[in-house]
């Protein structure tokens, strides 16, 4: 990248892991990057923490922070600090660290926002962190056979935990509460971003939800970024565990059908026999960029600088 030339802005969707191996490989290109991450987390210390008081819930937060933590000695330490947990069975087993400290300077600040730009300062954080609405949100989820019972019938799952272990097959989900505020700062993001970037990640519990905030929605669908979505690895064995590449994609279009992309990331290793996926990459208006992007070790994790090469091919640099 010539040195003169200001570095693209990029808006990266997720949360969990997935949201973690994207901005990873992004961090590789710019330092003009905001991670915009799901607030519907009920398990967990996320979960224990937001029945207690009425705050976001901080784990997905604080792990898009830790993967955006400095590339320094003071950087990662802090990134570690942020990322462990107490141990043992008390009142503190199991939190992490970062999410008390998130949760205490949310309660200190009143601004869930400033709370999130002072932890990305105490951490040399290159980039931002927002969450994608400003009060904490509820999964529900439409699922056929979660009752082995009566496997032809559909079952309401609440709660994006139970949602996560649920078995059967989810047609639909939706948020509670269904119009909820955005975040101001997340919307001037995304209309000021030069690419968004949606995925990998748990498809309905991190990727599609961003889509069903409506003003979220209409500012990912009206922007004028280039919009990539990058494909997981394999199905999971979770919410998706027979989904082929195209059964992603078609979800993706069923839950948010304005929704146009640029790009579509696939593995050569998922795309594989997949005979209707360049239809459905091509029904959304984007081109199906298939590269290697997986960890080496065989893994169905994204290996962050593999997946770096392929969007600096996509972003031209």
């Amino acid at each position: 990248m010539n040195a003169f030339v200001q570095p693209p802005s990029v808006v990266a969707f997720g949360g969990g892991h997935g949201l973690a191996a994207s901005l990873s490989a992004l961090r590789q290109l710019t330092h003009r990057l905001t991670a915009i991450v799901t607030v519907a987390d009920d398990g967990g210390s996320s979960g224990r923490l937001r029945a207690e008081f009425p705050i976001l819930p901080p784990g997905d937060l604080r792990m898009a922070l830790a993967a955006l933590c400095g590339d320094d000695q003071v950087g990662r330490a802090w990134a570690e600090v942020l990322q462990s947990r107490f141990p043992g069975d008390g009142p503190l087993g199991g939190h992490s660290i970062g999410n008390l400290l998130i949760a205490g300077l949310w309660q200190q600040l009143s601004d869930p926002v400033a709370g999130l730009d002072m932890v990305g300062a105490m951490l040399h954080v290159e980039g931002r962190v927002l969450p994608m609405a400003a009060v904490p949100l509820v999964i529900e989820a439409d699922v056929i056979g979660a009752d082995p019972g009566s496997p032809d019938e559909v079952t309401t799952i609440v709660g994006q935990e139970a949602v996560a272990l649920a078995t059967g097959d989810i047609r639909a989900i939706r948020l509670h509460p269904a119009d909820p505020p955005a975040v101001p700062a997340a919307l001037r993001a995304v209309r000021d971003a030069d690419y968004l970037v949606l995925g990998p990640g748990s498809w309905y519990s991190s990727v599609i939800p961003h889509l069903l905030v409506p003003e979220l929605a209409r500012a990912i669908c009206t922007a004028r970024g280039k919009r990539i979505l990058t494909l997981n690895l394999a199905p999971t064995a979770d919410e998706t565990p027979a989904y082929t590449a195209a059964r992603h994609l078609e979800v993706i279009a069923e839950h948010a059908p304005a929704l146009r992309l640029d790009a579509v990331v696939a593995d050569p290793s998922f795309a594989a026999g997949d005979h209707h996926l360049a239809t459905y990459v091509a029904s959304l208006g984007a081109k199906l960029v298939l590269a290697p992007v997986r960890m080496r070790d065989g893994t169905p994790r994204h290996d962050p600088h593999l997946l770096a090469s392929v969007y600096a091919g996509i972003m031209g640099l």
